[in-house]
């Protein structure tokens, strides 16, 4: 189970930014590399995996629906042949 803190806009490594955090209908990620394509998970505080999507990459940033989640903590990965990256995020 992930812990539950205090979660504001947050940097994670390669200095990819995620916001807002807390969330209430759509995560930005930026900074990103361009890639033809990414696989995003987005799983909930018991790891059960939410959603799962493969997305083009366009200009180093990514904007994900997320109106339809429950609130609560969730954590989501981004993998691409180029980066990987993890955080978590509060959906409001």
């Amino acid at each position: 189970m992930l812990g539950a803190t205090q979660l504001s806009a947050q940097e994670v490594k390669n200095d990819v930014k995620i916001f807002p955090n807390p969330a209430t209908n759509v995560i930005n990620v930026l900074g990103l590399k361009n890639d033809t394509n990414a696989a995003i998970s987005i799983r909930d505080s018991y790891g059960t995996q939410i959603i799962y999507h493969q997305w083009d990459i366009k200009r180093n940033a990514l904007n994900i629906p997320v109106f339809n989640l429950e609130k609560g903590l969730y954590m989501i990965s981004i993998q691409s042949e180029n980066q990987n990256v993890k955080a978590k995020f509060y959906k409001q």
